[in-house]
């Protein structure tokens, strides 16, 4: 299909490996999934876990074979993953899936790491690895009332591509690799982690760290938990005020790595 991708391209956003302090002070790791068994197994574990009020459209799957099956679909050769890290706990996943000419993303955040600013923090790693190795295109949707998503989506780039039924479907053209960057995509052991915070504004207020956390604890307040997946950002809760909202979110990922064929979730 046709998609209209913004003029304005989403970023420059650093790659990983990137370590940031959420708003709990936890060092998170952000880091470009290698393929290793442990680390596979420490995904499976997060998903096991997951609370069938954060599944959207049947993402993630409800039981462990298919987890399993479909992670190993979505991390599959030709798809790009990035895995938040608390010490040997993944506390996040963010895909992005070939479709055609463009790629799809999907953001998975742990329940006990909500509203902590990690899913910001994981979606601009994604994005920044993504052109690194020379991704332009980016699309996904979302529920059109899932507000805090869209406020997310919008805040890194995203722009509204279409809108039918009950979803919206968002675009972005993302920027070239972050300055120091390799945009050949390198090693990754050459690199150097670097600190980050989340919650740095994305236009103007250069207010402090410690004011923005509280103005995003507030938002995630006004917003019904902070959760833009599950009870949060439905019709009747009151709406994020848009002040740099932080909230983290569950989208879907309809294809796969070969040939974006719909996924059997069961």
């Amino acid at each position: 299909m046709s998609r209209t991708y913004p003029d304005t391209p989403a970023g420059p956003y650093e790659p990983p490996p990137v370590t940031t302090t959420d708003r709990e002070d936890r060092e998170i790791q952000l880091r470009v999934f290698t393929g290793d068994d442990g680390e596979l197994e420490a995904a499976v574990q997060m998903y096991e876990g997951f609370d069938a009020a954060d599944r959207a459209q049947g993402i993630p799957p409800g039981s462990e074979r298919r987890v399993r099956e479909w992670l190993d679909t979505i991390t599959g050769e030709r798809c790009h993953n990035v895995f938040a890290w608390d010490g040997e706990t993944v506390a996040g996943h963010a895909t992005l899936v070939p479709d055609d000419d463009a790629h799809e993303l999907a953001i998975f955040v742990d329940q006990a790491y909500q509203g902590a600013g990690i899913g910001t923090a994981l979606i601009r790693a994604l994005l920044g690895y993504g052109a690194r190795v020379g991704i332009e295109h980016v699309w996904l949707t979302v529920e059109r009332w899932n507000r805090a998503a869209v406020a997310l989506y919008e805040k890194v780039g995203f722009e509204t591509a279409s809108a039918e039924s009950f979803e919206l479907e968002m675009a972005a053209r993302l920027a070239g690799p972050a300055s120091g960057a390799d945009p050949t995509g390198g090693d990754e052991g050459d690199e150097t982690d670097e600190s980050t915070e989340p919650d740095e504004s994305s236009a103007g207020d250069e207010s402090s760290v410690s004011d923005e956390r509280s103005t995003d604890r507030e938002n995630d307040r006004a917003s019904g938990g902070g959760e833009a997946s599950g009870d949060g950002g439905r019709p009747g809760g009151d709406e994020p005020d848009g002040n740099d909202t932080d909230d983290d979110i569950v989208t879907t990922t309809r294809g796969d790595c070969d040939g974006n064929t719909e996924f059997d979730t069961g």
